[in-house]
C-alpha cells in the first residue's frame, strides 16, 4: 500500500496510526480513530484498511468530514466516528471497476495519494447524498445514577468505559458518590496513574474525558475480570 502511494507521488508522508486493530473489528478501528484524527492537520488523508474487503453491497468511500479526508469502505465505521455532517463524500471504483482481492492496495491507496497530492474529491467518483451509520451503545444517565460499560481494553489491560466527563461533572454537582463494578467499590476518582501504590486500582478520566479504570503496573482486565461490555455504574448519594 505504501509503495502504491508513493508511486503516485514520492513526496508524501506516510505515518501509521496502528496496526494492531483486531481483525474485522469495526468498533475497534472506530475507536482508535476517532480518538487521533483530530490531533492531524486539518486536510489529512486518512486511509482505514479494516474488514476492507466489505460486504456485497458495501461501496468503496472517499468521505470529507470535519475537514479531513476518509478513505475505506462503508461498513458502518465512518458514522462511529463523528457526529458532525460530513461534507462530501463520493463511492470509488464507480466508474471503470478494478476488480480485485486487494482493495487496500489497488482501490483504496490510490484514492488517498490522489487526495493528498490536491486531486478534488468530486473527481475520484460519483458522488453519494450519505453513507451507514451505525449507532454506539448509549450512556444511561439519570439523577441517580450513571450507567455505562466498558468500550475497550487497552495494550496495558486498562478498561476504557463510555462514562464521559462532561455527564460526570454535570450530575455530580458536589455530591458524593460510588463507582461499582466487577463486585468492586471506589468512592475516589484520581487525576494521574501514579496517585495508587503498584497494583493498587486507579480511577481516572483521559485524555479522551472517558472514564478509565486500571491497576496501576497491573492489568485490570486480567485482576478485575472485566472485559468488553462489563457494566460499569456510578451512583450518587441522594443531596
Amino acid at each position: 500500500m505504501k509503495a502504491k502511494i508513493l508511486s503516485i507521488n514520492p513526496g508524501l508522508t506516510i505515518i501509521d496510526i496502528s496496526h494492531k486493530i483486531e481483525p474485522c473489528d469495526v468498533a475497534h478501528g472506530a475507536y482508535v480513530l476517532k480518538s487521533v484524527f483530530a490531533d492531524f492537520p486539518k486536510g489529512t488523508v486518512h486511509l482505514v484498511g479494516v474488514d476492507s474487503s466489505g460486504n456485497r453491497d458495501e461501496a468503496y468511500l472517499a468521505l470529507q468530514l470535519e475537514d479531513h479526508f476518509f478513505v475505506g469502505v462503508d461498513n458502518g465505521l465512518f458514522g462511529l466516528i463523528s457526529d458532525k455532517i460530513h461534507q462530501q463524500v463520493v463511492e470509488l471504483n464507480s466508474v471503470n471497476p478494478v476488480q480485485t482481492t486487494f482493495s487496500e492496495k489497488d482501490i483504496l491507496a490510490p484514492a488517498a495519494a490522489k487526495l493528498a497530492s490536491g486531486v478534488a474529491i468530486t473527481s475520484l467518483g460519483k458522488p453519494l447524498t450519505s453513507y451507514r451509520k451505525m449507532i454506539n451503545r448509549q450512556v444511561k444517565a439519570t439523577k441517580r445514577i450513571i450507567a455505562g460499560h466498558v468500550l475497550r481494553v487497552d495494550n496495558y489491560g486498562n478498561l476504557i468505559t463510555t462514562i464521559n466527563k462532561v455527564d460526570f461533572d454535570i450530575l455530580t454537582k458536589g455530591r458524593s458518590y460510588t463507582i461499582q463494578f466487577g463486585g468492586e467499590k471506589f468512592r475516589r476518582i484520581h487525576t494521574n496513574y501514579n496517585q495508587t501504590e503498584q497494583g493498587e486500582c486507579f480511577l481516572i478520566f483521559n485524555s479522551l474525558g472517558l472514564l478509565e479504570i486500571g491497576i496501576y503496573k497491573g492489568n485490570a482486565s486480567e485482576l478485575l475480570g472485566l472485559q468488553y461490555d462489563s457494566p460499569v455504574n456510578i451512583t450518587f448519594d441522594e443531596s
